[in-house]
């Protein structure tokens, strides 16, 4: 047996190295086809939009910021992305939106789709009460808060 000749044999190199890479192919493979497979890469693309709400808080007469329900706030989307209403929810600390219901925050009607400028009133705010333009994501239902503010004492 001659060891020089054992030493210089190169031919097993290549294909030891083809096996791992395309076993590392493999893998790599099954990952992003069992992430798309299983939901997962749709909630990765979906974040929360960008988008700018202000609020005027204004008294609606005898009430006042007196800690009684009765003022009012107008939410205006200031700028950003263009939202669609279905997924845009406008919430009280005290109370969620009751749209013609008897408690909480009442009013409020977006148009479909939301753009810079926009905005709708709500009634019953209470003194202290903190307002949320809350996003849900339609994909997943997970929700972000993208606004807040808190009506005076």
């Amino acid at each position: 047996m001659d060891f020089k000749e054992l030493l210089t044999e190169d031919r097993a190199v290549s294909p030891v190295i083809g096996v791992i890479l395309m076993v590392a192919i493999t893998v790599i493979l099954a990952a992003v086809i069992g992430t798309f497979v299983l939901g997962l890469g749709d909630q990765v693309s979906e974040s929360a939009p960008q988008a700018s709400f202000s609020f005027d808080f204004s008294s609606s007469g005898g009430n006042g910021f007196n800690g009684e329900a009765g003022d009012n706030v107008t939410v205006t989307h200031e700028g950003g992305e263009t939202l669609e209403s279905s997924t845009i929810n406008v919430e009280g600390s005290n109370s969620s939106v009751g749209v013609g219901g008897d408690s909480g925050l009442q009013g409020g009607s977006w148009p479909t789709t939301i753009s810079s400028g926009d905005s709708t009133d709500y009634e019953g705010v209470n003194a202290g009460e903190t307002i949320r333009v809350i996003w849900t994501n339609p994909a997943g239902g997970s929700t972000n808060t993208i606004a807040r503010a808190t009506a005076p004492q």
